[in-house]
């Protein structure tokens, strides 16, 4: 019989994880698995453990502090010169930078324009009675608000959309396909070079053209880290909202009375987007730390140079820190949960994922009241593998209605 740590890298389980994230989390604090590429890595599946690797500094963001001819592959993305693959103080340095960019009054401006892009994908789809609710809603939404938001031109978002799901799609073999996800990033690296360069010779009211401004004590981003600081910001203004909406709307597809619960008082919704994060977030299995010396958790010494799976998609269904955490509530209050990480890493861009989320699920249970998944839930389709997890479709049936007000 398989063991659940051999299991983590099947791609059986990318379609559900949590059993197998259950297994391990109850088989021991601390296990030895397989990632994505073939690298072997220590995963960490309890809530308690989990929070507290995130603080702990021995455990770093930094690539390079990873050992073996197989970690190299690691450290070949130029993600890890962005703020998430760097340890304080240059990680306060980046994240200072962008901040200034990127203030919560900036994603709060953008609600009546997510408010537009959401009525007009809406508008399309309610007279239609049948839609894929990835392809026509959930995908359109972020791609359309984080190319605006970043100043990437509307004909250009197509392309590095199919670049990112180039590098972040479904499990691959490190010898046969890592090939195609290098030439994906070097077809994205010489993009992005563009793109920064048009912005520097014409500067417009946009995040990037802030970014290639920015300072702090008349220090600005190199060209490397502002580079790798857009390439993160698009995948983060995108990737996981798309997961979040989806897999969050079938979630409630699945269960019926919380969807009934939801439309009857929309004022649960706040609650009911932490309530998916902690349910089937984006971020799944979780993320890499890499140990700078040897660490022990849970009884379990790692070894200075391995790499740490910090799985939270586990921690947020460990029953010892949520009771009843396989059972989705939507009128739950505890925001506990670390689907966006913690600490200093604490995800940037989860105020614009907040924003959409909330925006997208009160208008399709308002426009889209009697929703349903058009295929059984087992035929559906998953992608990632990685560190993030989320639909490939989900065609959803329902009744056709006008746009409100004459619109469309």
């Amino acid at each position: 019989m398989t063991s659940p740590a051999e299991q983590l890298a099947a791609p059986a389980v990318l379609a559900d994880p949590h059993p197998t994230l259950a297994a391990l989390r109850a088989s021991g604090p601390v296990q030895r698995v397989e990632l994505r590429m073939g690298l072997p890595a220590w995963v960490v599946t309890r809530y308690e453990d989990v929070l507290a690797g995130f603080s702990d500094p021995r455990l770093s963001s930094d690539p390079h502090h990873a050992e073996g001819a197989l970690a190299e592959a690691m450290r070949g993305d130029f993600l890890s010169r962005s703020m998430i693959g760097v340890d304080p103080p240059e990680h306060t340095r980046l994240r200072r930078l962008v901040s200034r960019a990127f203030t919560a009054r900036r994603v709060e401006a953008l609600r009546p324009r997510v408010q537009e892009i959401t009525d007009a994908l809406l508008d399309r789809i309610t007279p239609l009675g049948r839609a894929d609710l990835v392809a026509d809603f959930a995908l359109p939404l972020p791609v359309t608000v984080i190319g605006e938001l970043l100043g990437v031109p509307e004909t250009d978002r197509e392309r590095f959309r199919l670049w990112t799901d180039e590098m972040l799609d479904r499990p691959f073999d490190v010898r046969s396909d890592l090939p195609r996800v290098e030439a994906a990033r070097e077809r994205m690296h010489g993009y992005l070079a563009e793109l920064v360069a048009s912005k520097r010779a014409a500067p417009g009211d946009d995040v990037l053209s802030a970014l290639v401004e920015a300072t702090d004590e008349g220090e600005r981003l190199d060209e490397q880290e502002l580079l790798a600081m857009t390439f993160l910001l698009l995948i983060a203004g995108y990737v996981t909202t798309v997961s979040l909406v989806g897999n969050g709307m079938l979630a409630l597809l699945r269960a019926p009375d919380q969807r009934d619960r939801l439309r009857a008082d929309p004022s649960l919704i706040p609650g009911a987007v932490e309530e998916f994060l902690r349910f089937d977030g984006p971020v799944n299995p979780g993320v890499t730390r890499y140990a700078t010396a040897d660490v022990e958790i849970g009884g379990v010494v790692i070894p200075r140079g391995e790499i740490v799976l910090l799985a939270t998609a586990g921690a947020d269904r460990d029953p010892d820190r949520f009771p009843d955490p396989d059972r989705l509530d939507v009128a739950s209050t505890d925001a506990g949960h670390l689907a966006f990480g913690h600490g200093v890493h604490y995800c940037l861009g989860a105020p614009l994922a907040r924003l959409e989320a909330q925006i997208a699920f009160t208008a399709l249970l308002q426009r889209l009241p009697d929703l349903a998944l058009a295929v059984p839930a087992e035929q559906l389709r998953w992608t990632g593998g990685g560190v993030l997890r989320g639909l490939r479709e989900l065609p959803v049936t329902f009744t056709p209605a006008p746009p409100p007000g004459g619109r469309g």
